[in-house]
């Protein structure tokens, strides 16, 4: 994701970071209406800070860890979190042929919902975004070893979490 170029091509590279920085906020977030607000934030911050950005950089690593910074000042000004809801998107597919499928990625979007916040942030930045280690580290500002220690603590729960309700269905 790097780029060498013109201002425009960062901003067109931006764009089409969008939906990763939409996931991975919904991720952090756990609500659908504060993921788009902190994209906003860290898109805005992003264009008016871009001279801070070094183009040798993973312009993704950089939005990133820019999401995950505007996520952490929102819940410093809150001074509370917020509760967890199914997300609206979750019965869009009701009745249709892919309940199953809508009720594993329920069943998933759950489980990563009650993971602590460091397992989820690691979890989501290095399996759903794929991010590599070292980018991940970067951008949690954790060594990797703490990094695969959340992460591996983070799949152990989601296979546990995720193994209990198979059995319970």
């Amino acid at each position: 994701m790097n780029t060498s170029g013109t201002p425009q091509n960062v901003h067109e590279q931006i764009v089409a970071l969008l939906p990763r920085l939409r996931r991975f906020a919904r991720n952090l977030t756990r609500n659908p209406h504060d993921a788009d607000d902190v994209v906003q934030i860290a898109v805005e911050r992003a264009l008016t800070r871009l001279d801070q950005w070094r183009s040798d950089a993973r312009l993704d690593s950089w939005m990133f860890k820019i999401v995950r910074n505007a996520w952490i000042d929102e819940l410093r000004s809150r001074g509370r979190r917020d509760k967890i809801f199914t997300t609206a998107e979750a019965g869009d597919n009701i009745g249709a042929d892919s309940m199953a499928s809508q009720t594993e990625l329920l069943s998933v979007q759950s489980a990563m919902a009650r993971l602590p916040e460091e397992q989820r942030e690691a979890v989501g930045l290095v399996l759903v975004e794929g991010l590599p280690y070292r980018e991940a580290a970067e951008v949690l500002d954790v060594p990797i070893g703490t990094l695969t220690s959340r992460l591996a603590r983070g799949r152990q729960a989601l296979q546990a979490m995720l193994g209990a309700e198979a059995e319970t269905t």
